[in-house]
C-alpha cells in the first residue's frame, strides 16, 4: 500500500505567474512543482516572487500528516476579494520540507496561472488511479453497513492493518451537543479492539485535556506528527513523552470536519521501525471526509437521541424516535402518575436574586426528578416549579407502585441532605402527589408545535392529589387506587373531596 500514495517535487524550467484581477499576484522561474497521487500539480512560489501586499493573512489552517500545518492569506486586487485562495507551510514536516515559506495559489480562485505563455488548465482531482485507495473501497462498500459507531472505528482501524498501515492505536474525539457530555471518544487499542468513553463538559478544565494536542486542534491550530524514532524529535506533549518512553516510533493526530464544520480529532500511534510511510498517510488522509462523513450520520442520530431524551425523557423519546411525530398519535396505558410542586415558590422569586433563585430551582429539580429518573420513572414536563412524571405499570402495577415510593423516600433524603448542607439558606419544602390511572399517553398541541405527554382523569387526579399535601401537612399524599394496587401499609389520613373528582377519595401517607 505504501508505493501506492506518493508526492514528489520538480522545479518548473519555465516561467511560472499568478493573475489575479488583472494584476500578477505571483512572477518565477524559480517555481516548484508538487506532484501527488491522485491530485493536480500544484505550483509554490518562493515569497520574493510573490506580492505579498495583496495577500491578507487569516486564521484558516489546516492540516496534511506528512506536510504539516497550512496557514492561508486572503487575496486581494482591484477592489476583488478571493478569500483563503493562496496558503503556505511555514514549518513543514520533513517531506514538505522543499517548499518551506512557499505560496501556492488555487487555481479555481485565481484568474489564472501560466506556465511560459500558456494558461495552466485547471485540473480537477484525479478520478481515475493505476493504485486505487484501497481504503476508500472499503469505506464505500463495507463501512456505511455498519450500526454504530464503535463497530466502524473498529472496521476502519482493522482495514488499516489489513492493508499494511503499521497502526497500534487509535483515538477518535468527537464533541457533542448534549447537557453533560462534551465529546464521545473512541480509543481503539490493537489488542482489545473499541472502547467508548463519554467525557463530561469539565474535562475541558482538567490538566490531561489541556496538556495535550487535542486542545489545541479542537481550537483549530492544525495537526501534530512526531517521528518519536528520532533524537531531535520535539517532546513538547506528555502524550508524546509517554508513547516514546513506551518504545512508540510515530504520533500522528489530525483534524477533521463535519459538513457543518465542526472539528474533531483522529490520533494514530505506531510501534514499528520507521512508523508510518508518506503513502500510509497520504491514502489516509485521502479518504479523511468520507470517514467523516459516517462519522458525522452516527454523531447526528446520537446528538438526536441524546436531546429528545434530556428534553423529553427516555421512553417519549424513543416513542418519537419509532415514529409517533404526528399530532394524536399515542397510546393509552396504565400508570402510577407523580405530580410534585414546591411551597412557597412565588414569595421566593420575589426575594431572591433572579440566579439565585434559578439555583434553588434547579437543586430542587435534581433532588426530585433525579430521584424519580433513578428510580425507573419518566419525567414527561417540567410547569414552572412543577414536575409531572410516569412509572408506567406494564405487566406489574405493584411494582410501579413501590417505584414510585422508592423514588418518593430518595427525593425525601436527598431534600434533607442538600437543607442540611445549605443552613443559611431558605430550606426546600415541597409536596409530592401520587395516583395510579389510565392515560393517554401521547402528542397534543398543533401540528406545527406538539409536546408528548399524558392527559386524562389520572393525571388531573394526581395534581388534586398532591395540592392535599400542604392542607394536611403532609409532604407525599397517595390516592386509594394506588394503595389498594400497592396493597402493603400506607398511613391513612381520611376521606377527602377533590376539586373536579368525583365523590370523596381516601387519601393515604408514607408509614412512619
Amino acid at each position: 500500500m505504501a508505493a501506492d500514495y506518493e508526492i514528489s517535487f520538480e522545479p518548473s524550467r519555465r516561467r511560472v505567474r499568478v493573475e489575479f484581477n488583472g494584476a500578477w499576484v505571483a512572477d518565477s522561474t524559480r517555481a516548484l512543482i508538487l506532484h501527488e497521487t491522485r491530485q493536480p500539480p500544484a505550483y509554490y512560489f518562493p515569497r520574493e516572487d510573490v506580492q505579498m501586499a495583496l495577500l491578507e493573512k487569516t486564521s484558516q489552517v489546516t492540516h496534511c500528516p506528512f506536510r504539516g500545518n497550512a496557514t492561508y492569506w486572503t487575496l486581494r486586487a482591484g477592489g476583488t476579494v478571493a478569500e483563503n485562495a493562496a496558503w503556505s507551510y511555514d514549518e513543514p514536516y520533513a517531506e514538505g520540507a522543499p517548499i518551506k515559506t512557499h505560496v501556492s495559489f488555487h487555481p479555481e480562485r485565481v484568474s489564472a496561472i501560466y506556465e511560459g505563455d500558456d494558461e495552466i488548465p485547471h485540473l480537477a482531482r484525479s478520478q481515475g488511479s493505476a493504485h486505487p485507495n484501497s481504503i476508500a473501497g472499503w469505506l464505500l462498500a463495507e463501512a456505511w453497513q455498519l450500526a454504530t459507531p464503535d463497530q466502524l472505528v473498529d472496521g476502519f482501524c482493522r482495514c488499516l492493518r489489513r492493508q499494511g498501515v503499521p497502526l497500534a492505536r487509535m483515538t477518535v474525539i468527537i464533541p457533542t451537543l448534549h447537557p453533560q457530555v462534551f465529546a464521545a471518544v473512541y480509543v481503539w487499542r490493537e489488542e482489545s479492539g473499541v472502547r467508548t468513553v463519554y467525557e463530561p463538559h469539565d474535562i475541558l478544565q482538567q490538566l490531561k485535556f489541556q496538556a495535550s494536542p487535542f486542545a489545541p486542534i479542537l481550537r483549530g491550530a492544525g495537526g501534530v506528527r512526531r517521528r518519536l524514532e528520532a533524537p531531535s524529535c520535539k517532546l513538547d506533549y506528555p502524550v508524546v513523552r509517554e508513547l516514546r518512553a513506551e518504545g512508540a516510533t510515530d504520533y500522528v493526530a489530525m483534524p477533521f470536519r463535519f459538513a457543518d464544520g465542526q472539528l474533531n480529532v483522529l490520533s494514530m500511534t505506531s510501534f514499528a521501525k520507521g512508523g508510518f510511510s508518506t503513502g500510509h498517510l497520504g491514502e489516509i488522509y485521502e479518504v479523511l471526509p468520507v470517514l467523516g462523513r459516517l462519522l458525522e450520520v452516527h454523531a447526528q442520530r446520537r446528538t438526536a437521541v441524546a436531546l429528545l431524551e434530556t428534553f423529553l425523557g427516555r421512553r417519549t423519546g424513543a416513542r418519537v424516535l419509532d415514529g409517533l411525530v404526528k399530532q394524536g398519535d399515542g397510546e393509552h396505558i396504565a400508570a402510577v402518575v407523580w405530580f410534585s410542586d414546591l411551597r412557597d415558590s412565588t414569595a421566593l422569586s420575589q426575594s431572591m436574586p433572579r440566579e439565585e433563585y434559578l439555583a434553588y430551582l434547579n437543586g430542587y429539580f435534581h433532588c426530585l426528578a433525579g430521584a424519580v429518573l433513578k428510580k425507573g420513572g419518566e419525567v414527561l414536563r417540567f410547569i414552572g416549579d412543577a414536575a409531572l412524571a410516569i412509572f408506567p405499570v406494564g405487566g406489574d402495577s405493584q411494582a410501579a407502585c413501590r417505584q414510585a415510593l422508592a423514588a418518593a423516600r430518595l427525593a425525601g433524603e436527598r431534600i434533607a441532605a442538600d437543607n442540611a448542607a445549605h443552613p443559611a439558606r431558605v430550606p426546600i419544602r415541597y409536596g409530592i402527589g401520587l395516583h395510579l390511572g389510565e392515560v393517554t399517553y401521547g402528542n397534543i398541541g398543533v401540528p406545527e408545535r406538539l409536546e408528548f405527554t399524558v392527559i386524562g382523569s389520572a393525571a388531573n387526579a394526581a395534581a388534586r392529589v398532591e395540592s392535599m399535601s400542604k392542607t394536611l401537612g403532609k409532604t407525599v399524599v397517595i390516592s386509594s387506587a394506588f394503595a389498594q394496587a400497592y396493597a402493603k401499609p400506607l398511613e391513612p389520613l381520611g376521606r377527602f373531596r377533590l376539586k373536579d373528582v368525583e365523590g370523596e377519595q381516601e387519601l393515604y401517607t408514607l408509614p412512619a
